[in-house]
C-alpha cells in the first residue's frame, strides 16, 4: 500500500544510488551503513508501489519507473540547490547562477576560453559546470537544467526538441607535441607525418574524420599509437611525448604553456567550430549573452573574418 507522503530523504538516496549504480558506492559517497541506504531505497519502493532499480550483473539499473522517477528527482535536486543559492545571496552582493554542459569533445581548454566573459561581468556569477555526452546535454537543456550547452556541433535538425545552436566562431587545427618531436617532424611537414607517432580522438568524435579524410587526401600514413575519448587525457599523453597530437591553432601559445608542447604545422582546410546552444533563439540569460558578445569574431577566427 503507498503511503500519502514522499520521504525525500529517501529519494535523495535513491538519487545517489541511480548515480553511481551501486548501494555501495552510495554509501560511501553519503557517509552511511550500506544497510541502512538498502532500507530507506526499499521504503521508497514500498511507498511508490513500484520497482526502481534491479540487478544487472555488479550493478544496479534503473527500471522503466525509475527512470521517470530519476528524471523529477534531477528537477527537484536542481531546484533544491538554486534555492540554497537564492537564499545565500545578500543584496550588497547578488550573484547569477549559469549552469553550463559542456560536451566531453571540446576541448577543455577551449571551454575554459569560452566562459572568461561571463566571469568578469561586474556581477558576480556562480558557475556551475556539467561534462557529458552531447546528446545527454541536450536532454538536460530542454528540461531547464542547463542554461546553455558548449559544444563543437549544432544541435540536429529535423528533431522534436525545440534548441537553438549559436555559431561562437571556429579555429584551425594543428599538430601539437614535445621539443623532441618537434625537432624529428617539423623540418619536413607535413610528408614527415609518415610513420609518425600519432595520438587521435576516437572515432566518435566530429574532428576525427575530418583529420582522417585530412592524411588520406595527402597520401600520408601516421602510426596512430593511441586513441582517446577524453581529450584531456589525449592531451596528458601528448605532454608526455608519446606521440603528436591535434589541437586548435587559436590556442598554441596555452598549449605550449600548460602541456610543454609546441606547434609542428598546421592541417589545412580542416577546421573546428564551436557553439552555444540554448532553449531560446534570442539569448536571455546575461552571463550568456556576455559570452556570445565577447567570442565571436574576437577570441578565434569566424568563418565571417576568415580570409
Amino acid at each position: 500500500m503507498k503511503s500519502s507522503g514522499l520521504n525525500f530523504r529517501h529519494l535523495h538516496y535513491f538519487w545517489v544510488v541511480a548515480k553511481e549504480g551501486s548501494v555501495t558506492r552510495a554509501a560511501e559517497r553519503l557517509g552511511l551503513a550500506v544497510q541502512t541506504v538498502s532500507t530507506q531505497l526499499s521504503l521508497l519502493e514500498q511507498s511508490v508501489g513500484k520497482a526502481l532499480l534491479a540487478p544487472q550483473g555488479r550493478r544496479l539499473v534503473l527500471t522503466e519507473a525509475g527512470r521517470l522517477a530519476l528524471g523529477y528527482a534531477d528537477q527537484i535536486f536542481l531546484l533544491g540547490e538554486q534555492l540554497q543559492d537564492a537564499l545565500a545571496v545578500t543584496e550588497d552582493e547578488p550573484t547569477m547562477r549559469l549552469a553550463v554542459g559542456i560536451s566531453d569533445s571540446l576541448p577543455k581548454l577551449i571551454s575554459s576560453r569560452l566562459l572568461e566573459a561571463a566571469l568578469r561581468l561586474p556581477q558576480r556569477v556562480k558557475l556551475v559546470c556539467y561534462e557529458d555526452k552531447f546528446e545527454s546535454l541536450l536532454g538536460d537543456l530542454t528540461l531547464h537544467k542547463l542554461d546553455v550547452v558548449l559544444t563543437d556541433r549544432p544541435a540536429p535538425s529535423g528533431t522534436a526538441l525545440r534548441v537553438f545552436s549559436h555559431l561562437l566562431g571556429e579555429s584551425d587545427i594543428a599538430l601539437f607535441g614535445s621539443k623532441e618531436l618537434a625537432k624529428r617532424y617539423r623540418a619536413k611537414f607535413p610528408l614527415s607525418l609518415s610513420g609518425a607517432p600519432l595520438l587521435l580522438p576516437t572515432r566518435n568524435n566530429l574532428i576525427r574524420g575530418r583529420i582522417d579524410h585530412w592524411f588520406e587526401s595527402h597520401g600520408l600514413r601516421p602510426d596512430v599509437v593511441g586513441e582517446f575519448d577524453d581529450n584531456a587525457l589525449l592531451n596528458t599523453f601528448g605532454r608526455s611525448g608519446l606521440g603528436l597530437f591535434p589541437a586548435p591553432s587559436a590556442l598554441a601559445a596555452d598549449v605550449e604553456e600548460q602541456f610543454g608542447a609546441v606547434l609542428i604545422g598546421e592541417l589545412e582546410q580542416v577546421h573546428e567550430q564551436f557553439y552555444a546552444v540554448s532553449n531560446e533563439r534570442k539569448i536571455k540569460h546575461p552571463a550568456v549573452e556576455a559570452i556570445l558578445s565577447a567570442i565571436h569574431g574576437r577570441v578565434f577566427t569566424t568563418p565571417a573574418r576568415r580570409k
